[in-house]
């Protein structure tokens, strides 16, 4: 398939939630449906390592932004269908649930994309497409922070051993908007403001979501209201959870040079289109404003499977933990993880209780062979 025309299948996806919420009834549930079919045909498809031959900027980005403003949309059109007051209880349900899922994706992979753009239209777009999410400052924490402190204990992205997915996923809630609120704050003060300024960001952000409900209950009345912010809560939820599968238990010293190693890639056939390469992770954080489709897969890397066989698993921690992440780890400390990276590791899995893989008999440590393994 034209490497152009692979990514216009997350466009179509959204279109089909389109279709359900103009179809009604139970149609609605035709978004969220699309996690099952996607999660089966990319464990179906298996791994892609394949390079995009992709030149054209133009081309390459209209589905990012039909990604990034389609699923916004899609709640105004939601909210067209409540108010005809014909959706039963589980439908609005499934209203609920299809307007989370194109909140997560493509509506993120998208956003971040843009975000990570130099011109400031897509990185405005960018950030307030992530009104999906209750999110609207989350490009501080990530650009300034997580980039930065990736794989490292200041990192409220990367999930220390041991943590199930329910307990980082509140906590990363919580951090990684206290985290935003105090890089803003941070910064007035160096421009010589009042860290509760009125041009703090967190007031745009609100201001942004007050308009947004605005609009949604001019068109839908309070119950579409309700099922949105349902949907922005999940969808809020369900991103946190994400980062879960993506940096796990990697360890990296404070300061040190972020390697491909530090990241763990999905490389499904399905999940690389659908979320326009965030999965293919590891050449990004080397290169935060590389383009997408210029991303090279880590073939060197410890395969991981789909993530969304990831995601399904961590619902059940120690099926996460035994069938998938510890052999996973156990690896990456013997061969991939520097002397000093096997110390901090060896110190997180005595605090999961984990095992001392690295002195089990028969156990061969390696060394990272180049700061980019």
């Amino acid at each position: 398939m034209n490497d152009y025309l692979k990514y216009w299948i997350p466009v179509l996806v959204v279109a089909l939630a389109y279709y359900g919420f103009y179809a009604g009834g139970d149609y609605v549930w035709i978004g969220i449906l699309s996690f099952p079919v996607l999660a089966v045909l990319d464990t179906i498809a298996g791994r892609d390592y394949s390079v995009r031959k992709m030149n054209n900027a133009t081309l390459a980005n209209i589905p990012i932004w039909l990604c990034a403003v389609g699923p916004v949309c899609l709640y105004f059109m939601a909210a067209w269908r409540i108010g005809q007051g014909d959706l039963s209880t589980a439908q609005l349900v499934g209203a609920g649930l299809s307007l989370a899922w194109m909140g997560v994706i493509p509506l993120v992979p998208a956003a971040h994309e843009l975000y990570h753009m130099r011109g400031a239209l897509p990185r405005t777009v960018g950030r307030y497409s992530h009104l999906c999410i209750l999110d609207c400052t989350r490009d501080i924490g990530h650009v300034v922070g997580h980039h930065i402190d990736v794989a490292t204990p200041d990192d409220g992205d990367t999930a220390a051993r041991g943590t199930d997915l329910y307990s980082f996923t509140w906590g990363a809630f919580v951090e990684s908007t206290m985290y935003a609120m105090k890089m803003e704050a941070g910064a007035l003060k160096k421009k010589g403001k009042s860290p509760f300024h009125i041009s703090h960001r967190v007031y745009r952000a609100l201001l942004a979501l007050a308009i947004f409900h605005v609009i949604i209950f001019l068109i839908g009345g309070p119950v579409a209201n309700l099922v949105a912010l349902g949907g922005q809560v999940l969808a809020r939820f369900w991103v946190e959870s994400f980062n879960y599968f993506q940096h796990y238990g990697v360890v990296r010293l404070k300061g040190a040079p972020i390697g491909r190693r530090h990241l763990w890639n999905h490389l499904g056939w399905f999940s690389r289109c659908m979320a326009f390469e965030i999965t293919n992770h590891a050449d990004h954080h080397l290169n935060s404003y590389q383009v997408y489709y210029k991303l090279v897969p880590h073939k060197e890397a410890i395969p991981m499977p789909s993530v969304f066989v990831c995601f399904l698993s961590a619902l059940i921690p120690p099926l996460w933990h035994e069938v998938i992440i510890k052999p996973a780890l156990k690896r990456w400390d013997l061969e991939f993880a520097t002397a000093e990276e096997r110390v901090l590791a060896a110190k997180q899995n005595e605090a999961a209780g984990w095992p001392d893989w690295q002195h089990e008999s028969g156990a061969v440590v390696g060394k990272a062979m180049t700061v980019g393994v």
